[in-house]
């Protein structure tokens, strides 16, 4: 199993938003969701995507039982 949907959430995006991010569809997103296997390749463009947003994550947030960090706030200015 895998974290898609809370690290979803916890940044704050839609599914079409993260597909756009992780370079797949919405219904991607919505099969991952659902309990599809998330591929090692997609969970890599996560790691990345959410980098974007300012939440560090790696494979055991993802895959593993590691606690979801609290995500940065980006600063504005």
């Amino acid at each position: 199993m895998h974290n898609l949907k809370p690290i979803r959430q916890l940044l704050g995006v839609t599914q079409r938003a993260m597909a756009e991010g992780l370079g797949c569809t919405q219904g991607n997103i919505g099969n991952y969701e659902k309990g599809q296997t998330l591929p090692p390749d997609a969970a890599k463009n996560l790691i990345a995507f959410s980098a974007t947003l300012g939440l560090v994550i790696s494979y055991d947030h993802i895959y593993g039982g590691a606690s979801l960090p609290k995500r940065k706030e980006v600063a504005h200015g």
